[in-house]
């Protein structure tokens, strides 16, 4: 019994920020999909609040090839990969001292769902700095945009993260 609870806390499995890592992992895997990119652009209205919505879901959008042979997989998809890197080490560093100290779940939503939305902002930054030919005016609006992407859909994160313990 005490070693599979030692397993499940070193592995985060069971934790708060265990289960919003699995949360991103899945809204970025399922949401970035080709299939799922596709299927929003063609038939969503993007002037209405849920086509919007759903169009902005697919913000961390990766390919299974380039479309650029230059540039190579790793750097068309550098935004879905510095996304749930990132999401999971904030959702790990962010909440832990805070969590501990404040009791009930609140904590845990809101904690998730920051770690998320600033987790989406460095992303934008970063996959604009470190991509090709990214200047910094560029990188300030990628940031803006993944910021934006990390707000509207960072609330699934603090829900996921309330399925696991502090």
């Amino acid at each position: 019994m005490a070693l599979t609870n030692r397993v499940r806390t070193v592995s985060g499995y069971g934790t708060a920020a265990g289960t919003g890592t699995l949360a991103a992992l899945l809204l970025v895997g399922v949401c970035g999909s080709p299939m799922y990119v596709g299927s929003v652009q063609d038939h969503t209205d993007p002037n209405g609040a849920g086509g919007w919505f759903l169009r902005l879901l697919a913000w961390p959008a990766w390919r299974l090839h380039a479309d650029d042979p230059s540039q190579g997989v790793l750097a068309a998809d550098l935004r879905a990969i510095l996304l749930v890197i990132l999401a999971a080490a904030l959702l790990y560093l962010l909440p832990a001292a805070q969590v501990a100290r404040v009791q009930g779940s609140a904590s845990q939503f809101f904690s998730g769902w920051a770690a998320y939305a600033l987790a989406g902002g460095c992303t934008g930054l970063l996959a604009t700095l470190l991509g090709p030919d990214g200047s910094l005016l560029a990188a300030f609006q990628a940031a803006s945009t993944g910021a934006g992407y990390g707000f509207f859909a960072g609330w699934i994160i603090g829900l996921a993260s309330l399925g696991g313990r502090a």
